[in-house]
């Protein structure tokens, strides 16, 4: 396998010496600059490495980068220091230890005193978080250091080598082309920095990043040895390193600079723009403030540099859809170079990487999510973001570009909106139900915002009536082709009779959770397949044979979920097909007229009650609602949000992927063995299963013993007052009357009965493991 790197950059750097380490040392890495100075992003990039994320995977990028830049003598272990000036900020700092905590990484709180023992510079603060592994990373030296040890396996770097082709055949990649010379190639992979979307047009491929310039200034030199520890002020979006008795200075608080590539200079240092000093005064006064030891000093020299910023902050991994064998690697920062340079040459060799990389790959946005305003509006929104204190049900900043038929009703309802990853508007609660008679519980404000009381008197109405509830976003794929093709990709047996609905896994060659899915059987050769998002659609494009058609339907669809103890009652009025449940049984699909609109019906329900999928086209979409509307007036009908939604499903232990279980769990850890058909022949992943140990670890439910706080998902589980797993997703249990949450622990600790911990903020809530589902465990109600 020939395989040329586009950018001798830290993370093409690290590439190469992975794979050649992985023994593919048939690389060959082209560079537009000098080596290994290049003038991109690593040439001028600070080095400060902190490891807490709120992702676990971008944690463990992190983590590895500090491992082997130490190795190599790259890094210096300084620790970091992030302060709080605001009870805001102290409350989230308690929160992203709970991360640090969640992931395994060394962290410590400290009170006002202890923070300035750590930086006697400092001025008045509330508190701070100190992790002892975090510091500065030579990204220049780490580069180099990484590629002479893949030029002695055999790789080849090639300074002043500027891409100017991509060559392809029949829609795969053979090579590359620069000024002086043509490089044939079995893989590409553009680690060109924010050079990437002007690679990706060589080969008409989007690569959705915005390259910004983000300012960074020096002082003069100052009195006294300086702190060594990397300090964050991010109240003030500001960032601190000592440079011997200069300190330097990094902001995120002035005005978004996006940049143009064609007006980047010639020369050495391209991504190094003229420093603007007046965007840098509210950074030095907030800089001054924070540190007093600064007043009287002043900035002695800076710049503007270029660093790369996407739509939702992560990276861009893995290979395009489009022009197969191009990969990239891109928008990536050095704090998580060596990790993404690993995890890359893992899923080139390997065929898979070793950790989940579903929210870094290039391929997890809908292409409505791809066009240039899009993506500079949402990568301006996470610059400015970049330090501040995001809720996990923060809206984005881009609204109302996916709307489904029935958004009209849904505002004359006050629905107050949120918004699905794919860019779908979607219902939280309806303020029309707020004279619903509920049952609520007190909540602490963090777990209260986006969200209100309406949610429980919606899921106490769907328990006892029925409600409708807007299932568009819920991703769909119409599949044309013999049923072979899904038998080799699932884990479940789906060459079932037409009118068939089967739950079923897409696993990985290594027994992984890619997805879990629904597939309806509407007639010999077609197939409905409802999904998780843009990543199954890549998969079952990527795998299918010439005589496989596979259609993303979702934008000329819509759905209705009606579920509730009096679904039927509803339906059968209204359907030109018996509804009974000797004709109509559960995981049953039909196809019918709901008064005057076609319909086809899938009798699921994530909620746990009796009820239907209901599809039709989407220029049909608000005859269907307000058919099903008019008609269940007389029994109470509601519509329903995505708040009550969640509690329903976790009540009823339905798993959510991406967040309760991912590629790195495999089926029987996650609870979903029952969807496993070793018996039936050969799939996608079963090798792997055959041989698998009994789990070490086990989703688990937990039920809290107590009330007024609900976790939102990533917080640390204590076991014997020592971390034992981590929450993956939890809600407010209206029905059971107390929160549940979904957690990752050892087998030893997921026994019923067994008491635990989870960290929330600076609490230890109590929490006991217990027996799902909690509601209707012989899943009664849901066969009626």
């Amino acid at each position: 396998m020939t395989i040329v790197i586009i950018g001798a950059g830290i993370v093409g750097c690290a590439l190469a010496d992975e794979l050649t380490l992985r023994g593919r040392t048939d690389v060959t890495v082209l560079e537009q600059g000098p080596l290994f100075r290049t003038g991109g992003s690593s040439s001028h990039a600070p080095g400060l490495v902190f490891q807490t994320n709120p992702s676990r995977t971008m944690a463990r990028l992190a983590r590895y980068t500090v491992e082997k830049l130490t190795e190599l003598g790259c890094f210096e272990a300084v620790g970091s220091l992030e302060v709080a000036t605001t009870g805001e900020r102290l409350r989230e700092l308690d929160r992203r230890y709970g991360y640090a905590t969640a992931w395994g990484i060394e962290a410590e709180l400290l009170g006002p005193e202890a923070c300035r023992e750590r930086y006697p510079l400092l001025g008045g603060v509330l508190g701070g978080l100190y992790v002892p592994g975090d510091g500065l990373a030579r990204a220049v030296d780490a580069g180099e250091a990484q590629a002479r040890r893949a030029m002695a396996r055999g790789a080849r770097f090639l300074p002043h080598q500027r891409v100017v082709a991509i060559e392809q055949r029949d829609g795969r990649v053979t090579g590359v082309r620069t000024d002086d010379a043509t490089y044939p190639a079995d893989i590409v992979v553009s680690c060109a920095g924010f050079w990437g979307p002007a690679v990706g047009a060589l080969a008409g491929v989007p690569v959705p990043l915005l390259p910004m310039a983000h300012q960074y200034a020096r002082t003069g030199s100052l009195p006294g040895p300086l702190p060594t520890p990397i300090l964050r002020h991010q109240d003030r979006d500001l960032y601190f390193r000592s440079h011997g008795d200069r300190l330097g200075i990094g902001s995120y608080l002035h005005r978004p600079m996006p940049v143009e590539l064609g007006d980047l200079a010639a020369g050495p240092q391209p991504s190094m723009l003229a420093f603007t000093p007046a965007d840098f005064a509210e950074s030095w006064a907030a800089a001054t403030e924070l540190l007093p030891a600064l007043d009287g000093s002043a900035v002695a020299e800076g710049f503007n540099g270029v660093f790369s910023f996407t739509a939702d902050g992560f990276p861009l991994l893995g290979e395009s859809l489009r022009v197969r064998g191009l990969w990239t690697a891109e928008a990536v920062w050095v704090t998580h170079s060596a990790g993404v340079g690993r995890a890359m040459a893992e899923w080139l060799v390997d065929g898979r990487p070793g950790l989940d990389l579903h929210e870094c790959d290039l391929n997890r946005f809908d292409v409505s999510q791809l066009s240039p305003a899009y993506v500079r509006e949402r990568s301006v929104r996470s610059f400015v973001e970049v330090y501040d204190i995001i809720h996990p049900l923060d809206p984005p900043s881009v609204r109302d570009l996916r709307i489904s038929p029935f958004h009209v009703r849904q505002r004359e309802l006050g629905a107050v909106f949120g918004a699905a990853p794919t860019g779908w508007e979607r219902p939280l609660w309806y303020e029309a139900n707020a004279a619903l008679p509920r049952v609520t519980a007190p909540r602490d404000d963090w777990s209260a915002r986006h969200w209100s009381p309406v949610a429980a008197a919606e899921a106490q109405a769907t328990r006892e009536r029925v409600a409708l509830y807007d299932m568009t976003p819920l991703t769909r794929l119409e599949v044309t082709g013999p049923v072979s093709f899904l038998q080799g990709l699932t884990s479940n047996d789906v060459d079932r009779p037409v009118g068939t609905v089967v739950y079923t896994l897409l696993l990985d060659a290594g027994g992984g959770v890619r997805s879990d899915v629904t597939v309806a059987r509407l007639a010999e050769d077609r197939f409905q397949v409802g999904v998780n998002g843009p990543l199954d659609l890549d998969w079952l494009l990527r795998h299918r044979n010439a005589d496989v058609v596979v259609r993303d339907i979702t934008g000329a669809t819509c759905c209705v979920g009606v579920w509730g103890p009096l679904a039927r009652e509803l339906i059968a009025p209204l359907a030109d097909i018996d509804v009974s449940p000797g004709a109509f049984g559960y995981f049953r699909a039909r196809s019918a007229h709901l008064g005057a609109v076609p319909v086809t019906m899938l009798r699921l329900s994530y909620v746990g009650e009796l009820g239907w999928e209901v599809y039709t086209t989407a220029e049909l979409g608000l005859r269907l609602w307000d058919t099903l509307w008019q008609a269940g007036a007389e029994l109470g009908v509601i519509a329903a949000g995505r708040a009550a939604f969640d509690s329903l499903r976790l009540e009823k232990g339905y798993r959510a992927w991406g967040s309760d279980m991912t590629a790195e769990d495999d089926p029987y850890e996650a609870g979903l063995g029952f969807a496993v058909r070793l018996d039936r022949g050969d799939f996608l992943g079963r090798a792997a299963l055959l041989d698998r140990p009994p789990p070490a670890r086990l989703l688990s439910c937990l039920v809290l013993e107590d009330e007024g706080c609900v976790p939102m998902g990533r917080e640390p589980v204590y076991a014997q007052g020592k971390p034992a797993g981590f929450v993956t997703s939890a809600a407010y249990g209206h029905t059971v009357g107390a929160p549940i949450a979904y957690a990752w622990l050892p087998v030893d600790v997921a026994v019923p009965g067994t008491a635990v911990q989870v960290g929330y903020f600076d609490r230890l809530l109590r929490a006991r493991v217990a027996t799902e589902p909690l509601f209707d465990p012989h899943h009664e109600r849901i066969r009626r």
